[in-house]
This record gives structure tokens, C-alpha cells and sequence, in this order.
């Protein structure tokens, strides 16, 4: 049996995906699972040992020169990659317009996406053969991916523990074990930037967090992480605001990050990429939510903590707001500490 998955984009969302490969080994042993990802994240699922192919797009890109000769070779050259292969079954896991457009050129009689309702481009099932809708208690992002690509197959989701791996080279760990030299126990990461100002939390609620667990491990080191340079200055600020067991991490790429991440005993962050990339790793995560949902994206399972803004407007889906100060501070640190303290005290990793 041959299989393509659609999942495009993003970190996050790629990321909440990966799971079905484990589910598919068991549910269809002896499978050859081809990937169709964007070109911005395709160290999330390259290497893996559970794809044989990955092909990559370029949406954004193409978009900003429709016209110009290299996006024309291009799309040519990724069409002719994907319909060199007829497949089984296809699963589109993105669910817009892109997706269906990719999912048509596919040589395929069974393809499989979201149904009407839980789609917003809702010209997507034009595309797919087959459209499979949630159970009232696939909340989570994973649980909805499982529930497209279970839909085939006789093996349940509904019992299955999810897991995932990003894969890593010798000279990936190589480079993970220098950043880390002399590190204390336990080792926590803290990644104070995402993309949306109503995502973000406070400085001095990061740095009351960070003293909090100092005073709690007396042997442990702080990490921070940053992805751009407002990110790295609030980084550097907190460091040195803190003893000296706390450090700032260098440029990294993605697997070399996620080689670091595996090496954690636990990570802290909003809705953002880095947190998604540490569970994707078995890396327990403690995650706070404010204007978006936690329960449905963030890291599923029992070794990750959620915590939701207690105000009634939480879950807004708004990029700007005139209460984002109090928002901010109605999560706190005791309880983002005591999330961290519950899960260090299970020690708990899974392993991929």
C-alpha cells in the first residue's frame, strides 16, 4: 500500500500531524508513506525513517512571483514528482484550497479530507473523494488528524497513545552537546517569543518563573531560547537578571534545536513553535493560552500542562486587544511554576 499526507504548513500544525505516521505503521504494516510538506518546514519530517518521500512547495513563495520563469519550473517539476506514483490513499490533513489543488494532481481513487463543517475553505472537498467528520471529544488537533487517517482502518484512535519524533543527525546531537556543556539537572528551556502580541506573556512574570525555579532546583539551569532579535534582547535581559545558571542559547537550526530539545527535562513557552517541537520530541511541556485555545492546539497528552487565561474573553482569536495587559497577568507565575514542579516530579519523557 502506498500513502500520501498533505500537510503543508505550519510548525505548529506540522508538527500535530506526525503522529498519524505511528498510527499508520500499525494500522498498515509494511506501508510507503510519501509526505507533501512546505519548503520552510521540511526538516520537521525529513530523515524520518517512517517516509519515504518528502516533497516539498512553495506557496508563499510562488504567490510573491507567479509568473516568474523559476516558480513556472517549479510547480512543473514538483507536478511531475507527485504523479509518478499512483497511490492508495491520500489524506489531506490541510484542509484549504492549496491542499485540494495538490490532492487533485495526485494519482489516487480514495482521497480522504476534512468534511464541510470543520473546514474554512470550504471549496477544499471539491478535491477529496472521501470527507470524515470529529467525534465531540476530538478537541485537540491531534485527535483530529488521527481521526481523518484512522478513518480507513480498523484500529482505533480513540485508545491509541500518540507519539512523534523529529529526526536528528550524529552532527545534529554533536552540536546539541556543546550548546549544553555543563548544564545543571534538571535542565529547563524557556522560550519567551511567539508571533502574536495577545500570544506573548510579561517580562517580569518570566523572570518571578525564573527565580521561583531556581529557589525550587538549586542545581538546575535555565535555557533561553529566542527565533528573532526582539526575542534574543528580552532573552538577554532575563539572563542577566538571573544567576548564573541561566544561559541563552545560540543560532540553531531546526534539528539542531530539536536535538537540544530532546536533552531537556522540560519546556516553557505560549502557543509557539518551540513548544510544539519539544513534545513532537517527548519533551514535557508546560504551555499558557490566551487568545487562542489550548486544549485544541496545544501539545496533547498527559505529560503536558495547559494553562488558559481565566478571563471570559480568553479564546478570542484576536491579534490586538485593549485588555492584552490584563490578560497577560491573569496567568500567573505560581501557576505556571506549580504546572513545572507537578511534571518534574513525575519525570516523565516519552520515548519516540
Amino acid at each position: 500500500m502506498r500513502i500520501l499526507i498533505i500537510k503543508t504548513s505550519s510548525l505548529g500544525d506540522v508538527i500535530h500531524a506526525l503522529p498519524v505516521l505511528g498510527y499508520l505503521r500499525q494500522a498498515a504494516p509494511g506501508a510507503v508513506i510519501d509526505w507533501v510538506v512546505d519548503e520552510a518546514f521540511s526538516d520537521l519530517v525529513s530523515g524520518n525513517p517512517l517516509i519515504e518521500r518528502v516533497l516539498t512547495v512553495a506557496f508563499r513563495r510562488w504567490k510573491k512571483t507567479p509568473f516568474a520563469q523559476r516558480t513556472r519550473k517549479d510547480v512543473l517539476l514538483f507536478a511531475h514528482e507527485l504523479r509518478q506514483q499512483h497511490y492508495d490513499l491520500v489524506f489531506d490533513l490541510q484542509g484549504n484550497i492549496k491542499s485540494g489543488l495538490v490532492c487533485r494532481l495526485a494519482r489516487a481513487d480514495r482521497k480522504i479530507g476534512f468534511s464541510r463543517e470543520h473546514l474554512q475553505e470550504k471549496l477544499n472537498t471539491l478535491f477529496t473523494t472521501e470527507q470524515v467528520s470529529f467525534k465531540s471529544t476530538d478537541r485537540n488537533a491531534v485527535q483530529r488528524y488521527l481521526r481523518v487517517v484512522s478513518s480507513p482502518f480498523s484500529v482505533s484512535v480513540d485508545t491509541w497513545q500518540p507519539q512523534s519524533d523529529i529526526a536528528t543527525s550524529s552532527a545534529d546531537e554533536a552540536i546539541a552537546d556543546a550548546a549544553l556543556h555543563q548544564v545543571g539537572s534538571p535542565l529547563i528551556l524557556l522560550h519567551t517569543g511567539t508571533t502574536w502580541q495577545t500570544k506573548l506573556w510579561y517580562e517580569e512574570g518570566w523572570l518571578q518563573l525564573g527565580q521561583q525555579l531556581l529557589k525550587q532546583y538549586p542545581s538546575a539551569t535555565l535555557m533561553f531560547s529566542w527565533g528573532n532579535a526582539e526575542e534574543k534582547e528580552r532573552a538577554e535581559r532575563l539572563v542577566c537578571q538571573l544567576p548564573e545558571r541561566a544561559l541563552l542559547l545560540p543560532p540553531l537550526s531546526l534539528k539542531q534545536f530539536a536535538a537540544v530539545l530532546k536533552r531537556c527535562d522540560l519546556v516553557i513557552g505560549g502557543d509557539t513553535g518551540p513548544v510544539h517541537l519539544a513534545a513532537a520530541v517527548g519533551t514535557p511541556t508546560v504551555s499558557f493560552y490566551r487568545c487562542t485555545d489550548g486544549l485544541r492546539n496545544g501539545p496533547y497528552g498527559t505529560q503536558h500542562a495547559i494553562i488558559q487565561s481565566p478571563l471570559p474573553c480568553t479564546i478570542c482569536m484576536r491579534k490586538q486587544c485593549d485588555q492584552d495587559e490584563d490578560c497577560r497577568k491573569s496567568i500567573t507565575p505560581t501557576a505556571l511554576f506549580e504546572a513545572a514542579e507537578h511534571l518534574l516530579a513525575q519525570g516523565k519523557k516519552s520515548t519516540p
